[in-house]
This record gives C-alpha cells, structure tokens and sequence, in this order.
C-alpha cells in the first residue's frame, strides 16, 4: 500500500520537483497551491488517506504557519515537514512549537528529503501509537482510533456509531484476531459510557465451574475454597461496558443466568440471598456460527436472539489488503521504541510482500509477524529478508536461508588433550590444526566437560568470533542482553568488554 505525501507550495517549479523527487522515492505524490486548498483535501473524503504534510511556510493568504495554526484548531494529527528558504533559527522555532516535526531547506535534495520523510512517518505513527494506547488505558478509545482505509471496514464503523448512541446489545462477528474487542472499546469510547469500566471475559478461558462465580460473584462460604466475597463481572461493570468475548463457549447452565440477568438488570451471586441491581452496557463477540450452535442445541435459541440485536461483522484482514500498510507501519513503530532500535520505515518491497500474503491469522497474525521481524532488524529499514517465512509462501518472493556448514570430523579421545590453551583442535594425520569450530565434550581423562566450562568457553569465543558486539552475541547465543551481561560478570569477563561495539555506538 502506497504512503501518500501531499506537497502544499505555491511555486509551479517547486511543486512538480517535489512531486517527482517524492515519487521516485517510492511514495504517491499529491499537490496544493494554497494553504486552503490543502485544508479542504485534508477535510475531504480522501483526507484521512493523506499520511504527511510537505508544507511551505512562505505562501500568499493562508500561510503555513497558518495552515499548522488550523490543523491544531481541528486537532488533526498528521506528520508535517516544513521546508523554508532561509532556513533562521526563529523560522523553525516557531514552525516546531506549531506542530511540525521536521524542516528542510530549499531546494533540497533527495537523500535528504528521504530521510526526513522516514523519520516524519515513523515519529506520526508513534505519536499515534502513544495516544491510542492512552486512549485504551482512560477507556476513550474511539473509531478513529481504528486503522482503516477499506470500504468495507467503513461500513463497519458506521455500524459501530449508530451502536453507540444506543444501550442496544450488540454482537460482534469474525474470525480470530480481527480486532473484535477494539471495536467493543471504540463503541463505548463513544458512548455515554465513555471513560467508564469496560471489563473483559473470555469466555472461552474460564473453567466450567466457575464461570457463574467469575460472571455474576459469590458469597464468602457458598462453595469449597470461597473464603472471601467475590463482586463478579457483572458488579465491576455496573455503569460501564461488559464485553463477553468468545460467547459461543459458554456452558448451558451459565446461559440461563445470563439471559435473566440481560432480561432483568440484576444478577444473583452464587450463595447469596438477594438479587443485585446492575447498570451494564453489554457487547459480546463470537468467531463462531451461533446459528448452527444453536441448531446444535449447544447455544440456547433465546439468549441468541437476546444477544443479536444489532450484529456487526469485521471482515478478516485477506478482505482489506489497503490496511495492511497502515497496521505494518504502526507496529513497527510500536515494537521499534518497545525494543530501543531506530528503525524507520517498511521499504516498499517488503510492504508488497506483507500486502500479497493472506494473513489466516488476521491483525494478531501481522502484530506478531512485525514484532519478530523488528527484533530481526540489524539496520534502519525493514526489508523482505526481516519475513523469511512469509516470503517462502508469497510467489514472486524467496528468501534463501544459507545451508549450514559441514559438521567438523569428532576429536579422537585417545590423542591427548583436545584443548591448547583456550582453542579447540583436531588432529589429523599427527599434525595440529587449529578450528575454532570445534569443541570438545571430554577432558584429558576422558570425562565430560562440566556445563559451566562449557559455557564459559562458548561466552569466551562469541566475544571474540563477534568482535564484543553484545547485541549481535546475544541474539546468536539465543539470550537476552541482560542476562549476557550477568553471566560475563560471573565469569569476570565484564572488565574485558568495556569497549565493545555497543557501547562505543552509545
């Protein structure tokens, strides 16, 4: 999916160098005269398509700092590099202090644009990032929050503002890893509810015989081992939003307390004497056909039809390929910061790849596959050679992982000693030859080497064989950095890695 850079600047000749050198990047070029014309495409119907702001600070009628002054005033939060011709200190003081994230001196060059759009994007959906998670904590999420750019994912968040506005119950269908329980959030988080509780079941996780004490609550004594009073889900939302995820596994018995509770706005605590008035919004997701559990007889008919007032389906992540993009982006900003790395961007090609393959597994399928991909990343871009496994199942794409080197001859036991120093050896034909890739398992007299010699000599050659590079050794010794380190300083190796490459790039 194609990254759309929209160039405001009244000057014909600036404008179509812009656009060309912003194609040749491999990003889709839009064009603006005015301050105003490019206000009304950002308010339009393709605005939220427009992912960055190129905007010239020197223009007739509304200038850019005037154009940043109403993208504020509309708290639109979109990534905008400034470029200016003279380049003072002031100029870009205040074009930062008016939400800029970048500036560029004209006429500027390709590389330099380049990076700076790299960097633009990455900071915005980072930005974003830290604002829907704050939004998720307070209980504000709304649909914007919702990565779309497919028809037909429209067409759900429509569904999902007409829900809002209501109590009615709604129930959310598709496959695992969609995204049901963000819809479930962006409903409340434009409700009346909003801010309110919003507590989460899964269903389908809560064993048998206890799924009537964890929804509705139990008194102190009502079973073997309730030595304390349990409020129940029900009680922790009252006010707010109850979302039930993967209602289709909910036992039969537990169905029939449900659908009094949804019928009555009370709940009646395992081992208590009286019925509790709850106030509950609820939402209940499902990757099931209820229709065809319920001609199974293993749903009841009439919690369905109680449940499935106002249906709403996300379609799976194969149905809105143009999303792609936009989640692979936010991800790997996500995970970048997460995992201190300055990675930039997606290069084109690995977007193509990433938009080709089916995702079976859906949004939770990409999130993790940019997570593993992120850690992968030794540079600032991530590339096909960060998807070896998706590539391997995309035609047109190939990722050849190198054969593994021949396995060394083993080191007879009966030639003496299989250590020189620190360096293993093999012997051949009497003479000596030093291989660092071999190791051996016995001593001088034929007994296995203890664990911790072994691993005091592996940590001994990764230092060397990878140049005190810690990150590197980590990850090829299959440990994380901080455990590497408190190995070295059992080992009393950590005075010997003070200049490695880390903390020299530090």
């Amino acid at each position: 999916m194609t990254t759309n850079v929209l160039v405001v600047d009244d000057d014909p000749i600036q404008r179509r160098l812009l656009e060309a050198m912003i194609n040749r990047l491999g990003y889709q070029a839009m064009t603006a005269e005015r301050g105003e014309q490019a206000l009304s495409m950002l308010t339009g119907p393709d605005g939220e398509g427009i992912d960055l702001l190129v905007l010239d600070l020197v223009m007739p009628d509304l200038d850019g700092m005037g154009v940043l002054g109403r993208l504020r005033e509309m708290g639109r939060a979109i990534p905008v590099i400034v470029q200016t011709a003279h380049g003072s200190i002031e100029t870009v003081i205040s074009a930062m202090r008016a939400g800029a994230c970048d500036f560029v001196v004209k006429p500027v060059g390709a590389e330099r644009l380049g990076v700076s759009i790299k960097n633009a994007l990455r900071t915005g959906a980072l930005e974003d990032e830290i604002r829907r998670i704050n939004r998720h904590v307070s209980g504000t999420l709304t649909f914007k929050d919702i990565v779309t750019r497919s028809p037909e994912m429209a067409r759900v968040i429509r569904l999902g503002e007409r829900a809002a506005k209501s109590n009615i119950p709604v129930l959310i269908e598709g496959e695992s890893g969609v995204g049901k329980e963000l819809l479930a959030r962006a409903i409340q988080g434009s409700s009346e509810r909003r801010g309110r509780a919003f507590v989460t079941v899964n269903c389908g996780a809560i064993p048998e015989n206890l799924v009537e004490s964890i929804l509705f609550g139990h008194e102190k004594g009502a079973f073997t081992g309730a030595t304390e009073k349990h409020t129940g889900k029900f009680v922790e939302a009252n006010g707010g939003t109850l979302f039930l995820d993967e209602i289709g596994e909910l036992p039969l018995n537990a169905q029939v307390k449900l659908l009094r509770a949804l019928q009555e706005g009370e709940v009646d605590p395992v081992g208590g004497r009286k019925s509790v008035k709850v106030d509950v919004r609820l939402v209940s997701a499902t990757n099931q056909n209820l229709i065809e559990a319920v001609k199974k007889g293993t749903f009841r008919e009439d919690l369905f039809y109680r449940l499935n007032v106002f249906p709403i389906t996300i379609p799976p992540l194969r149905n809105r390929r143009e999303d792609v993009g936009d989640l692979a982006r936010r991800f790997m900003s996500r995970f970048a910061a997460e995992e201190g790395k300055r990675i930039r961007a997606v290069s084109p090609e690995a977007l193509a790849l990433l938009t080709s393959y089916p995702w079976p597994g859906n949004v939770r399928q990409l999130e993790n596959t940019l997570f593993r991909a992120v850690v992968l990343c030794d540079g600032d871009e991530l590339s096909v050679a960060e998807f070896p496994q998706i590539a391997a199942q995309v035609d047109g794409f190939d990722v050849r992982v190198p054969p593994l080197p021949p396995m060394p001859e083993p080191v007879p036991v009966h030639q003496g000693p299989a250590m020189y120093g620190d360096e293993p050896v093999r012997r051949d034909a009497g003479s000596i030859l030093r291989d660092p890739s071999i190791m051996a398992l016995l001593d001088e007299n034929g007994e296995v080497i203890p664990l911790a010699e072994i691993e005091e000599r592996v940590i001994r050659f990764a230092l060397t064989h990878y140049r005190n590079h810690m990150t590197e050794m980590a990850r090829r010794l299959g440990i994380g950095r901080s455990t590497l380190y408190r190995k070295m300083k059992e080992l009393g190796l950590d005075d010997e890695s003070l200049g490695d490459s880390d903390q020299n790039a530090a």
